[in-house]
């Protein structure tokens, strides 16, 4: 077993959902020393941070704010500008992080609608459109959706939820939590129609955690102006087209904006449509080896619909006696990888293989090998040809 004080020779490979592996460029940008706050360039770093964002997003109208926080921080930073207490939000049920979010919200004092969740699917956008029928009184302010959630590795289809949200005729904004969806699978804010989009940079964006961001359109804007409710810190108003220092209610995050920055630059320099490639084959890659190890029953997938399954990370569940933690120990201490738990209702039934970012065939093909040398160390029967499957897909 190895210790703290133990040496492991090679790269620790790092398969979590989120922290992900972070670029060499991007350990290289945060090195740089800070900048003092009259400095033009630090300007000059903010407003790249802002169009990077906004041309990933898909949004040419929104503004953009970052913060120095984690997707909690944003998430809160959405709920103070959109609405007040006594007011009503409609949060779309994925389970654990909708949850959480919908916690947060009623910590707040706003009073939060939920549809109805059935584990293992994707939000059903006729269950928002009736939600939104039955509210007569228009009272929804916003409708909160996560469009890939990392604890079922289930991606919701936002573009069917907007129509859904249309045809209702209910004036609710659209609100989008892309913390492990950005950077890896394909968002269009402005063409889907969603008004506010939240995230993180410690995702698909290849970013150490430290940073997140809400972008947010006119309309949104001017419900934030017109909401009553108190907040200094997270305040778009406030930060909307202020200096550097005001932008960030004090000293702005330079470091973490400046490896941002430089991940930013990578992915327009591999090409956006060639990420969102990279990140299909690399996740049919893994769920190809995925369905062999299932054939046994020892494991399964945790999302049922295949069309759902995420780029972002594969969830899966494991049969009664298969304990998830022990697969992740022996993927760690024995392999050198690093792979992630079950959260809130799935701890203890499921681990998680993390896909996106900075990463490449071979280090996925190095992760599904140590998965399934896991599996071996345990005695645990799982399909065969797990790995040619994968190579398949990858080929």
């Amino acid at each position: 077993m190895q210790t703290s004080t133990e040496y492991f020779a090679g790269l620790r490979l790092l398969h979590a959902p989120g922290p992900t592996h972070v670029p060499k460029d991007v350990m290289d940008a945060m090195s740089d020393q800070p900048l003092d706050m009259g400095d033009p360039r630090l300007e000059e770093l903010v407003t790249d941070c802002e169009a990077g964002l906004r041309n990933l997003l898909g949004s040419e109208k929104s503004d953009v704010f970052l913060y120095a926080t984690n997707g909690h921080g944003a998430w809160e930073a959405v709920i103070v500008n959109l609405a007040s207490p006594g007011q009503k939000v409609l949060v779309a049920s994925t389970g654990h992080f909708s949850n959480s979010w919908a916690e947060m919200t009623e910590a707040m004092g706003v009073e939060v609608v939920r549809t109805p969740y059935q584990e293992g699917y994707p939000i059903d956008p006729a269950s928002i459109e009736a939600a939104l029928n039955a509210d007569a009184a228009q009272e929804i302010v916003a409708v909160f959706v996560v469009h890939t959630d990392t604890a079922s590795s289930i991606t919701s289809d936002v573009p069917a939820i907007r129509q859904a949200m249309d045809r209702t005729g209910h004036p609710a904004l659209l609100v989008v939590d892309v913390v492990a969806s950005l950077g890896a699978t394909r968002f269009e804010m402005d063409a889907w129609g969603v008004n506010v989009t939240m995230g993180a940079s410690q995702k698909g964006l290849m970013s150490p955690p430290g940073v997140g961001f809400c972008a947010a359109d006119a309309r949104a804007m001017e419900i934030a102006r017109r909401n009553p409710s108190h907040r200094y810190y997270w305040d778009w108003v406030r930060r909307q087209d202020a200096p550097v220092y005001r932008k960030f209610c004090g000293t702005a995050p330079q470091n973490h904006l400046m490896g941002l920055r430089a991940a930013l630059g990578l992915i327009q320099r591999e090409g956006y449509e060639n990420v969102l490639a990279r990140h299909i084959r690399l996740s049919g890659a893994v769920q190809a080896a995925v369905e062999c190890w299932a054939s046994t029953g020892a494991v399964s997938f945790v999302c049922q619909v295949p069309a759902a399954r995420s780029v972002s990370v594969t969830a899966i569940h494991t049969a009664p006696g298969v304990v998830p933690d022990e697969i992740r120990r022996v993927a760690r201490e024995t392999f050198n990888v690093s792979i992630a738990g079950g959260l809130g209702p799935f701890a203890g039934r499921v681990f998680r293989i993390g896909h996106l970012g900075d990463l490449s065939a071979p280090m996925v093909l190095g992760c599904l090998a140590a998965v399934e040398g896991s599996f071996r160390e345990l005695n645990i029967q799982v399909g065969e040809g797990a790995l040619q499957a994968a190579l398949q897909k990858l080929s």
